[in-house]
């Protein structure tokens, strides 16, 4: 693994630089940028008495990485047209399994030993500009330079994860740069519309005026849960809703964002997949018993700066847990609260120190199911006879070198993986080569 990953590093350190060409006049109309990742981490030796076809694996290394394009056209004034391209490779922990709040977000459900390429992002993005004050929007992976009014109306149409948009913070929300845990960088209880890489196709229309921005989606799920696929033709699909309003305590800036959804789709009652199990002598089975029915959720989002480079967040959400997960991850209940510090503070401008803490729980209902041996998303150790909530407290250090690099060295610590308070508790160390020009 050492050989492989020192080939990966080097193929990344030789990743194009930032390159933008000038349309005429001071205004780009195109661009493209580059970033590339890679993350090896490892769990401990941690008790495992049992397993089941979805458990973590003690004493174990895998590694992510990722080479990603952003090409941009200004199309018009106020249109943009994006493309990402990217060549994934690599595995999560246990394939991606064993823990409810998973260990990383740079690593998807399918993962490869050889490099693979994805066309992951494909949209449009239109902005009419409507009243107030102009300020300015730095150029970046995926935006234009140009500047935006107070009261704008921005619709977003084509293939882009609903995290682009929706669940937005500063804090965490990103595994290129912050927390690599799921439900630290996304709230776990919300089972977004997303194939196996975290991407869908759809349109979000986002409002905003003064402090206020109001939000709403409507986007394609899988096929069947869990599915790589997109369900083709909208049959199945999300809506989602979200109220954002941003504020100051003194010079103090802060957010609070109250997001919802409702996903319309075939899913199975959980309690109606264990007794299609026990009818049949089989564990529990969610594929016979699949009806349309309509799966809610709701969280909320804040962001608090609390001094000049130190940060906390916070989300809590909650979901319907009578009914299968089906494109996100078995979190029914999810609360997590963090810090964010500057290494400006020590004079190391560019670092970056995190810790973070969440508390994920399943319903009564998925518990059961998991107890008769039956397998969610990421989860499934067979049997489930003691279960608790599953606990994580992640902390990172992210170190600056040069202007376009960064290294971080990254500890999970996870109480009652997958619920299981018979397994664990689980160490993770990681590291992650970052790189965006």
């Amino acid at each position: 693994m050492f050989t492989r990953a020192c080939g990966v590093i080097a193929l990344l350190v030789a990743v194009p630089a930032f390159v933008q060409a000038s349309g005429g006049a001071g205004t780009p109309s195109f661009a493209w940028y580059a970033q590339a990742t890679y993350v090896e981490q490892e769990t401990d030796r941690f008790r495992a008495p049992y397993a089941g076809a979805n458990s973590l694996v003690p004493d174990q290394g895998r590694q992510t990485a990722d080479l990603t394009l952003y090409l941009g056209v200004r199309l018009a004034r106020d249109t943009e047209l994006w493309i990402n391209p990217e060549l994934d490779q690599g595995f999560g922990l246990a394939d991606t399994l064993g823990l409810a709040g998973f260990a990383s977000g740079e690593a998807y459900k399918i993962g490869r030993a050889q490099p693979y390429l994805r066309w992951q992002r494909l949209f449009i993005r239109h902005t009419w500009n409507i009243d107030g004050e102009a300020s300015e929007v730095a150029a970046g992976a995926n935006q234009f330079a140009g500047t935006a009014a107070a009261e704008r109306v921005v619709l977003t149409v084509g293939k882009f994860g609903v995290g682009d948009v929706f669940d937005v913070n500063r804090y965490a929300h990103d595994p290129r740069h912050d927390f690599l845990n799921w439900s630290i960088i996304d709230t776990g209880s919300f089972d977004y519309a997303a194939d196996a890489w975290g991407y869908t196709v759809g349109a979000a229309l986002e409002w905003y005026k003064g402090p206020w921005t109001w939000r709403g989606g409507f986007f394609d799920v899988s096929n069947v849960p869990n599915s790589p696929h997109l369900e083709p033709g909208f049959h199945e699909f999300q809506l989602v809703g979200e109220a954002e309003r941003r504020y100051s305590l003194g010079d103090l800036a802060g957010k609070v964002a109250v997001t919802a959804y409702a996903t319309h789709a075939r899913m199975a009652r959980l309690e109606d997949a264990i007794a299609y199990g026990a009818a049949n002598g089989v564990p529990p089975d969610p594929a016979p018993v699949r009806e349309f029915r309509t799966r809610h959720g709701a969280s909320m989002n804040v962001e608090q700066t609390l001094a000049d480079g130190i940060g906390a967040f916070l989300r809590a959400g909650v979901s319907d847990g009578y009914v299968e997960t089906y494109d996100f991850t078995d979190i029914d209940r999810s609360f997590a609260v963090g810090l964010s510090v500057d290494g400006k503070r020590w004079r190391r401008d560019g670092d970056t120190l995190g810790v973070a803490t969440v508390i994920n729980a399943a319903s009564a209902e998925r518990r059961r199911y998991l107890d008769a041996g039956g397998l969610g998303v990421l989860i499934g150790d067979g049997r489930l006879p003691n279960s608790s909530s599953e606990r994580i407290v992640e902390t990172y250090y992210r170190l600056g070198i040069g202007r376009f690099v960064h290294f971080t060295l990254d500890y999970q610590y996870v109480a009652n993986p997958a619920y299981n308070a018979d397994r664990g508790p689980v160490s993770i160390w990681a590291v992650r080569l970052h790189m965006q020009f």
